[in-house]
């Protein structure tokens, strides 16, 4: 009875051994799972908040993007100019949810409310470089947050209109047989034609060969060819936000370098040669000079003006005109004078010459005639073009062949002509990527390499 009764004792010690072996893993696996779901957890709401960061970075990044400030701008006003550019286009696009305080920050911004994500941010300039800008963002998921830096660099802008070798307002003319040619590729001799005013953006009276694309502003104009057109590149109508903006080049940051011969209305030009350094030629003056032409550093002329130059001219620098954008009136630059075609006469451009006169023009590259308020003609031969021509009006005319080596620009919706057997050969594989007078606005660039995630 005794060994049947403690049998039985033994029984239930076994099975409470057992039921309290399960109950603890049933409590282990309990916590597992809870561990496991609250791990889950975390991750998914570290995965959110790291969303919500790249979200942020990206909604400021497009903001960024469109900041443009004047190359004046000091260095120690980038960072409030920055934001007050930011701020003025938020209000423009009435976005109220997006805010830049004066201090750099962005309060944080609701992405998705039910489920708490947000983002907020900060810029601020590098201290020991100020044309470094630094963007932290940060998004947030409930308790999860996740932290991402970028970096951009502050930079002169490249404006879009130098992608071409050729960008007009006005309606192109082309008539006889004029070449476009590319030096190396097809692209060097690319054309913009806006012509909003004319339905016929490009008017080819007999045969043209033109090596790169056509681009054109006005989606109703087009093309007339009353020969053969051998086109090396396609013909695109450009979208209106698309379409290149035709900076204006700051002329009057030159006058300071016009330190030499000032030709006024009574100075003498009947002489055979002529060599002008750093000249200036006074309002009014309408010179025509009879002799050939040498331009040293910069030939500044002030407005209203007519300027002829009869026989061969060469410039070893540049020439700067004042006057109104597209309103040139009397205002013009003529290289030959077509009332005399027998007399010879010739246009030839290239680098500064030496000397310590010309030393504070030497960083001053990339153009070769400024006078967005002047009527430029070409009325015979031209041989090299060494940078950008900006002119209210450009007429090309003779039997030339040159070589270009920037874009040339017309600010007039007057036609923009080139007649007779032209050859321009357009070489801009190597152009300066911002030619002197246009360095006006100053931009932020993104630099990808700098991504990195902070927490």
């Amino acid at each position: 009875m005794r060994s049947r009764a403690s049998r039985k004792g033994s029984v239930l010690i076994t099975c409470t051994i057992f039921l309290v072996v399960f109950m603890a893993l049933a409590v282990g696996v309990a916590s597992m799972s809870g561990s496991s779901l609250q791990i889950a957890n975390n991750q998914h709401q570290a995965n959110q908040a790291f969303a919500s960061a790249e979200s942020g970075l990206e909604v400021v990044r497009y903001w960024l993007s469109r900041v443009r400030m004047p190359s004046s701008t000091p260095v120690a006003e980038y960072l409030p100019t920055v934001i007050l550019n930011v701020r003025s286009d938020l209000k423009a696009n009435s976005i109220s949810n997006v805010i830049f305080n004066s201090d750099g920050s962005i309060p944080p911004v609701a992405v998705e409310p039910i489920t708490g994500q947000s983002f907020s941010g900060h810029i601020s300039l590098d201290p020991c470089d100020p044309t470094v800008l630094r963007l932290y963002v940060t998004g947030s998921s409930r308790q999860a947050a996740r932290t991402i830096r970028v970096e951009y660099t502050i930079e002169p802008y490249h404006f879009p209109i130098f992608n071409y070798g050729m960008a007009t307002k006005g309606p192109l003319e082309l008539q006889y047989n004029p070449r476009f040619l590319a030096a190396t590729e097809g692209w060097e001799a690319d054309i913009y034609v806006e012509s909003p005013n004319d339905l016929i953006a490009v008017d080819i009276g007999k045969n043209a060969t033109l090596a790169g694309d056509i681009d054109i502003g006005n989606p109703q104009a087009g093309i007339s060819c009353g020969g053969a057109l051998n086109l090396g590149g396609e013909v695109h109508m450009v979208a209106e936000e698309d379409q290149p903006e035709f900076p204006v080049p700051d002329v009057q940051r030159f006058r300071q370098y016009a330190t030499g011969p000032v030709i006024g209305p009574g100075s003498d030009l009947s002489g055979s040669s002529m060599t002008l350094p750093n000249a200036v030629i006074a309002a009014g003056t309408n010179p025509t000079f009879a002799g050939n032409v040498t331009i040293q550093g910069i030939l500044y002329i002030e407005a209203p003006n007519r300027v002829t130059f009869e026989r061969n001219t060469s410039v070893q620098g540049m020439i700067v005109a004042e006057g109104d954008v597209g309103n040139p009136g009397t205002n013009q630059i003529n290289f030959g004078d077509p009332a005399y075609p027998s007399t010879p006469s010739n246009f030839a451009s290239g680098p500064y010459p030496a000397g310590a006169q010309f030393d504070a023009l030497r960083s001053e590259v990339g153009s070769c005639i400024l006078a967005p308020g002047f009527a430029v003609s070409f009325w015979k031969n031209f041989s090299a073009i060494n940078g950008v021509i900006a002119a209210s009006g450009l007429r090309f005319d003779n039997n030339a062949s040159a070589t270009v080596l920037g874009t040339l620009i017309n600010y007039s919706e007057q036609s923009t002509v080139v007649t007779r057997n032209i050859n321009m050969t357009f070489d801009r594989a190597a152009m300066v990527e911002i030619p002197a007078g246009f360095d006006l606005l100053r931009v932020l660039i993104y630099k990808p390499k700098s991504y990195s995630i902070v927490l």
